[in-house]
């Protein structure tokens, strides 16, 4: 783990949907983003383990938790490729609610912890989505340092966030914690990698194209809204 003190997931289609009946784990990460909820979304409160990575309203017909490694290469390429589609088609317009799971792959990306702790930090100051970004964007320049704290420093500040709050909260035994139990609660629900996501009680696994997305969500917001 970095000395950051010495830088100042049941629905079917072949292929691609796992439909595995998993209820416990359903139960647990739904919890993590509405257990708090009453008319607006309250998980996007400083109390919730999900607060600040949720986009959409809370009374979308679907919700969708990206389970993600921001050190993944394929998490890299939905994130820059797909997922701008996906926000401007469904979570824009009201019908997808979306939150975003660490589930960093240690034994393969060994910064991905530290991304994750930055992604967290960042949520504290409501900028979580614009460091996602950033993180995808930059994934090439911090992915192969072996230290590449002082460069995630630098993203609070083309975040326009508070620097020393960021470290502050990254120097927390507390944020290690919560990226723990993020990927905790992944693996439970059945994710083995990433991207994996879990969609109204099933898995849509692997970096999926436009297309595949359209297919799943289109049906499932059809059957929810009774057409």
């Amino acid at each position: 783990m970095l000395r950051w003190a010495l830088v100042l997931m049941t629905i079917g289609w072949a292929g691609t949907l796992a439909a595995q009946s998993r209820t416990d784990t359903a139960k647990r990460i739904h919890t993590r983003a509405d257990s708090t909820q009453s008319g607006k979304a309250k998980a996007d409160t400083a109390t919730s383990p999900l607060a600040g990575r949720i986009r959409g309203s809370a009374t979308a017909l679907v919700t969708v938790y990206e389970m993600s490694d921001f050190q993944c290469p394929y998490c890299r390429d939905f994130a820059t490729k797909t997922f701008p589609a996906i926000d401007s088609i469904y979570i824009a317009t009201g019908k997808v609610r979306w939150a975003f799971v660490n589930f960093p792959l240690t034994n393969l990306h060994p910064n991905a912890v530290a991304a994750a702790e930055v992604g967290l930090c960042a949520a504290q100051q409501d900028a979580f989505w614009r460091v996602h970004d950033l993180l995808y964007r930059h994934q090439d320049v911090w992915a192969p340092l072996k230290e590449p704290a002082a460069f995630f420093l630098t993203l609070a500040d083309s975040a326009k966030i508070s620097t020393s709050t960021m470290l502050a909260c990254l120097q927390s035994p507390a944020t290690v914690e919560a990226v723990r139990s993020d990927a905790q609660g992944a693996a439970r629900s059945g994710a083995r990698s990433t991207p994996t996501f879990y969609i109204e009680g099933g898995l849509l696994v692997g970096a999926q194209p436009l297309p595949v997305f359209r297919q799943v969500l289109d049906s499932l917001v059809r059957v929810k809204s009774g057409g």
